[in-house]
């Protein structure tokens, strides 16, 4: 990855055929659940071209019978989704969550302990609701920190491999790191324009296809 461009630009086949098939046993069609940040949530860009909303649009051009549900909310922590998390697996009843959170922890510079022990909570509170998981990093630029950046990012693979979920290490990687990558986003240099967000599915997709 290219950590200075970073740096320069930012200021502060079969998805799921067993609980497909399980879900249709019980009546209902899958559901995918996606408890984000800003990132995920639409953040400046119009509705319906954030990667979330392109996933729909995607599983629905397959042909497959699936809600995406979006339930995430600008500026949110781990914290935040931690504390949401147990009504919206009532609500919903996913059979897939998609956690993407930690981003705003780092900025806030909450400390990396209580990222990990909220992301582990969020992780074993959907697979006791019967989802599967699938945890989306991030990553922050070094002038954070060179140890802050570097343990930031490592510890959603700690998380991921700890608790045996499926693991996508960087939601913006090939958008943050671009050599162009000023032209990728928003002003404010953090939040990633609309041409952005198919790159952001492409990356999440072979993960979530393969755990689907």
């Amino acid at each position: 990855m290219r950590r200075r461009a970073w740096v320069a630009h930012c200021s502060g086949a079969a998805l799921g055929l067993g609980l497909w098939g399980h879900a249709a046993a019980q009546g209902r069609s899958p559901t995918l659940l996606v408890v984000g940040d800003s990132l995920s949530a639409e953040y400046g860009i119009a509705r319906g071209s954030g990667w979330v909303a392109l996933l729909e649009e995607r599983l629905k051009a397959q042909g497959r019978q699936a809600q995406v549900v979006n339930a995430s909310i600008s500026g949110d922590t781990t914290s935040g989704g931690r504390a949401r998390l147990p009504a919206l697996l009532t609500q919903h009843r996913p059979t897939h969550v998609i956690i993407e959170l930690g981003g705003n922890d780092a900025l806030r510079g909450m400390p990396l302990s209580l990222t990990r022990d909220n992301l582990t909570a969020m992780v074993r509170t959907s697979r006791a609701a019967g989802a599967r998981v699938l945890l989306v990093g991030m990553q922050m630029p070094p002038n954070y920190g060179q140890r802050y950046a570097r343990d930031f990012a490592a510890l959603f693979g700690e998380v991921a491999r700890a608790e045996k979920v499926a693991l996508v290490p960087f939601l913006l990687a090939g958008v943050a790191d671009r050599p162009d990558a000023e032209a990728w986003f928003q002003p404010d240099r953090i939040h990633p324009l609309a041409k952005a967000h198919p790159v952001m599915l492409e990356t999440v997709w072979p993960a979530l296809k393969r755990l689907l």
